[in-house]
């Protein structure tokens, strides 16, 4: 028993890094500010899209 605390302690250590390490990720900056037609109309509550960007569909979409 003695000889396992220290591995557990080891264990835990890894998996919290670990656990740091993945909420970290994601997109870092400034969120899109609406589009110009949008802004005009005066309705911003529509998400657009900007010129150029492929809607990909995730695997989690239907969930949102």
């Amino acid at each position: 028993m003695q000889k396992s605390l220290p591995h557990l302690v080891r264990l835990t250590a890894v998996l919290a890094v670990i656990g740091l390490a993945v909420a970290g990720c994601g997109r870092k900056g400034d969120l899109d500010p609406p589009s110009a037609a949008a802004t005009k109309e005066g309705d911003v509550s529509k998400p657009t899209k900007r010129p150029g960007t492929v809607d990909k569909p995730f695997l989690l979409d239907p969930l949102l």
